[in-house]
């Protein structure tokens, strides 16, 4: 397996098929168990209005049409994360006592060698990680996000499993982490099933003999060949990427 990356932030295809991982897209009915997506329960100003409307908002809502407004000026970056974290925190995706947390590094044993995951935003309750962030940074030719959110989630398993054999508590033999890749205000929604034979595999270089099986959903915007680059902006796929992230909480 030399061909492979030595860093988690540098995962391409290549990674995933040396450890038998394949991501699957699915439709709304099989990805979430129901075909129906539920509503959104945000300020109906953000599903009727496609700029901030003058009169009075409440904070919540004023902040959602800013960074909405920055992170398509700026869909790299910064502007980006602030949004989605802003759509977190909305939500309530940081209750019960979660957090969200900014830039956390994570890091893995790889063939042998420690290297790093870097997820751009990540959800942690008392113990683990349950929700990973992961953004397209300038290139999809260059960076391969949905990728490297995978690495990131074995990383995550890898680490907790670190902590409770050192705290004397029994491992962890399979956990999935709910997942996002963003660029801009677009965001495709994933469950990532890890199991510490995969983690054990990836450390020791080695084929595993089952297939990891990645859960990816586009959301059913209606042009979705303009996805990436109209985002939430319109005001249909505002309310169905809405309506996912809702659908969504119950993986967290």
């Amino acid at each position: 397996m030399s061909h492979i990356n030595q860093s988690g932030s540098k995962w391409t295809v290549n990674e995933l098929a040396a450890f038998n991982i394949d991501v699957v897209a699915q439709d709304v009915p099989t990805f979430f168990g129901d075909p129906a997506l539920p509503e959104s329960t945000v300020d109906p100003l953000i599903l009727n209005h496609i700029d901030m409307p003058p009169g009075l908002a409440s904070k919540s809502t004023r902040l959602f049409f800013r960074y909405l407004r920055d992170s398509t000026r700026s869909p790299y970056g910064a502007a980006g994360e602030d949004f989605t974290s802003n759509i977190l925190s909305l939500l309530d995706f940081d209750e019960p006592n979660r957090v969200i947390h900014r830039r956390m590094e994570l890091s893995f044993l790889m063939c042998g060698e420690r290297v790093d995951a870097k997820p751009d935003i990540c959800v942690l309750d008392d113990d683990s990680h349950v929700l990973l962030v992961q953004e397209y940074k300038c290139d999809l030719l260059v960076d391969d996000p949905e990728c490297m959110l995978i690495a990131g989630a074995i990383a995550a398993l890898s680490e907790l499993n670190v902590c409770r054999r050192f705290v004397g508590l029994p491992t962890i033999a399979a956990k999935t982490f709910a997942g996002i890749t963003m660029i801009g205000s677009a965001h495709i929604f994933y469950k990532i099933p890890i199991t510490s034979q995969l983690v054990a595999s990836v450390m020791t270089a080695q084929f595993p003999e089952q297939t990891t099986v990645v859960q990816k959903l586009v959301p059913p915007v209606p042009n979705i060949d303009e996805y990436l680059a109209d985002g939430m902006q319109p005001l249909e796929n505002r309310r169905i990427v809405l309506q996912c992230f809702e659908a969504f909480k119950k993986f967290v």
